[in-house]
């Protein structure tokens, strides 16, 4: 029996699905860390193949072996290790062309690779076919047809990486070029031996790095891929082998090297890939509008306020029923415990602190569902990639990469995850300039809070209102970037490369998984994070100096809110239940409409009731459709949940700039509240 355990990293492209393959094989002997020094996680599991006992190690997602990102150097840095035994490289083969750059590098590195084509299923839903005898002739390697949603091809893929262990050099490779139309020494080797051979002038250039590189280093093993690399300018390889290659490096060969790889990438979907082109077509018609430099943006907000008008309408005819329901379970619990003779105070606690907390966040969820499932289509469908396609020029002028604006996406839905992507940017620089502005994103957290008071305050034109906070948190953080970039000398923000998918027909697996990801998400929230606020906050307006008391203004909570009138009087927020709201939104920004219940002493708020309750009650406070829309605009500015600052200081590991991040926020919503108030105030 064979005693040593087989290593085998899973490597590819970020989305292709190798997790979930690796998930398939691993089952519950998961285990989940980070790396040495890092935050990037580690996932490691183990299996048996027959006699074989297996090793599998999840490797972060990469798009190459260039040591740009936190992630890619962790990869690069273990497959290069003496750990790894085989490498299956997991690709999207819906998407195969984006995918055979990274398989081209790992290739090179001379170790066992099996390429795993996954996501199989979706290239035969586009109609589209690939040459599973060509294309393993043409890269010299196994090439394995697996589907790790649906489970399909795990025993083979398996199967073949325990038998291709020692197949170092891989296959016959078999392509149509001809050897003698080459100069170099060394081309018909060349074409025997490498399925990716470069121009003679590159295969020059390679010989004569590697030769110098045995000859100072003889320790070096696979001279070719470090020649290669060293050729490309990489500096972590040119640091840890120094040597003066002035004459061999006599320009930037690092694009030719890429460009390269393309042609003979296109080469390889030509032979292979057959209906590709009529897919491509398609998809180019519609992205000469989608991604036009002039209307792209203008359709990204119509396409947005389209999902808001469906949030708005569709999520508000739901939502009518869970109102109904609330109020029967406030009317059955408060008359149930009195029949019982609970004490007063105890019926308050459960019915206008619980009920009336929880219970009002979760008349929203059908206007979360509707969002999030309008989220997910069009994510799936392949539009979100082109939203960062058509955001990259402006993302340049305003000095962050690019990729800055992926975590910026995903803050519509939540900080926390967009804060962790920030991860993708290759300097600290860009980092902290994204996890400042991301912030600045509405996350579906505030929705609840623009659709109380855009309802109570501005009825047909609710949905602009809330809309127009989107489209304001987006023209701030674009705003703050700028005034950055003319207050920092340093280099622009680098460029996005990032493939276009095909457009597909969302998946109603993928659509069901993240929808139902972030409703759990929700209602954990209401369960726990809301559940203690509202109680915390029932305390604190029915608790004094003299104990329990039904008069709010003899309260603590009244006390402390009105010490902070004068501070946000400028900005018409200077209403102590207001301010008390606000700062109970710190903890989680849907408790903000809970509080409001709770101050206001108005069970049942989201109901048709409870709103003309509320809207009398703050009419006579003054409180208008102004103050309304500041509030909503201070809500979507200032200090972000603290699950999002705690994930902040976790990424940048500095409590002091955490703290100055958000002083800088609060600032800012106080800064921007004050503009609209006092412009308002002289308009109206």
């Amino acid at each position: 029996m064979n005693t040593k355990e087989l290593t085998i990293g899973f490597v590819g492209n970020p989305n292709c699905g190798k997790t979930t393959l690796f998930n398939a094989y691993t089952g519950a002997n998961l285990k989940v860390a980070n790396w040495p020094g890092v935050t990037v996680e580690k996932k490691e599991g183990a299996m048996r193949f027959h006699d074989e006992s297996c090793r599998l190690v999840d490797l972060p997602g990469t798009y190459s072996l260039t040591s740009y990102t936190m992630e890619e150097t962790v990869t690069r840095q273990y497959i290069l290790s003496d750990d790894v035994d085989v490498i299956v490289d997991v690709a999207d083969a819906s998407a195969l062309e984006r995918n055979l750059y990274l398989t081209l590098q790992l290739m090179e590195l001379g170790k066992p690779v099996v390429l795993a084509l996954n996501m199989m299923d979706i290239v035969q839903e586009r109609g589209m076919e690939i040459d599973l005898h060509r294309l393993p002739e043409m890269l010299g390697i196994p090439c394995v047809p697996v589907s790790a949603r649906r489970r399909t091809g795990l025993e083979i893929l398996i199967h073949t990486v325990v038998h291709h262990k020692d197949k170092a050099q891989g296959e016959k490779i078999i392509h149509h070029h001809d050897p003698e139309a080459s100069s170099h020494k060394d081309a018909e080797e060349h074409h025997k031996r490498y399925a990716m051979v470069y121009s003679d002038e590159i295969e020059d250039k390679i010989d004569e790095i590697s030769e110098r590189l045995s000859a100072a280093y003889p320790e070096v093993g696979n001279l070719r891929w470090h020649a290669i690399k060293i050729l490309e300018n990489d500096q972590e390889l040119q640091k840890r082998y120094p040597m003066d290659l002035s004459d061999v490096l006599d320009q930037d060969y690092e694009k030719e090297i890429i460009n390269q790889k393309f042609s003979f990438i296109e080469e390889v979907m030509a032979e292979c890939v057959v209906n590709r082109a009529k897919k491509m077509e398609a998809t180019d018609r519609t992205d000469r509008i989608l991604t036009h430099p002039v209307l792209g943006l203008p359709v990204f907000l119509l396409i947005m306020a389209g999902v808001f008008f469906l949030t708005f309408t569709v999520g508000d005819w739901l939502k009518g029923y869970f109102e109904v329901a609330l109020e029967w379970l406030t009317a059955w619990a408060a008359g149930g415990l009195s029949a019982i003779g609970t004490a007063p105070m105890l019926i308050s606690l459960i019915t206008d602190g619980i009920i009336a907390g929880v219970g009002g966040i979760l008349t929203f969820l059908p206007n979360i569902f509707i969002l999030f499932l309008a989220l997910a289509f069009l994510e799936d469908s392949g539009y979100m990639a082109r939203v960062a396609y058509v955001m990259d020029g402006i993302m340049g002028r305003i000095g962050l990469s690019g990729r800055a604006f992926l975590p910026m996406l995903l803050g519509f839905g939540c900080t926390v995850p967009a804060v962790m992507a920030s991860r993708v940017l290759e300097n600290r620089k860009d980092r902290l300039k994204t996890i400042l502005i991301t912030p600045f994103m509405s996350c579906s957290a505030r929705l609840p809070i623009y659709v109380l008071f855009s309802e109570l305050f501005f009825g047909d034109r609710a949905m602009a209102a809330a809309f127009s906070m989107y489209v304001l948190g987006l023209a701030v953080g674009i705003l703050v970037a700028y005034v950055m970039k003319l207050t920092d000398r340093g280099k622009d923000g680098d460029m996005l490369l990032i493939e276009l998918p095909e457009y597909k027909t969302p998946n109603a697996h993928t659509i069901y998984v993240y929808v139902s990801e972030k409703v759990k998400d929700y209602l954990s929230k209401a369960g726990t994070t809301i559940f203690i606020a509202s109680i915390i906050m029932w305390l604190v307006m029915n608790l004094g100096v003299h104990g329990f008391t039904t008069d709010m203004d003899q309260s603590f909570g009244a006390v402390i809110g009105k010490l902070l009138v004068p501070v946000f009087a400028p900005i018409g927020l200077g209403y102590w239940q207001i301010i008390l709201a606000l700062i109970s939104g710190i903890a989680a920004k849907e408790v903000v409409v809970s509080s409001c219940s709770v101050l206001f002493g108005i069970g049942n708020v989201t109901t048709e009731a409870g709103m003309g309750n509320l809207s009398a009650l703050l009419g006579t406070m003054g409180f208008g459709a102004l103050n309304a829309y500041v509030l909503m605009v201070f809500c979507l500015l200032y200090v972000p949940c603290m699950a999002a600052v705690a994930t902040i200081k976790r990424e940048i590991g500095s409590w002091r700039w955490t703290a100055a991040m958000a002083a800088f926020q609060l600032a800012t919503a106080w800064a921007v509240s004050f503009v609209i108030f006092q412009a308002g105030s002289m308009l109206l």
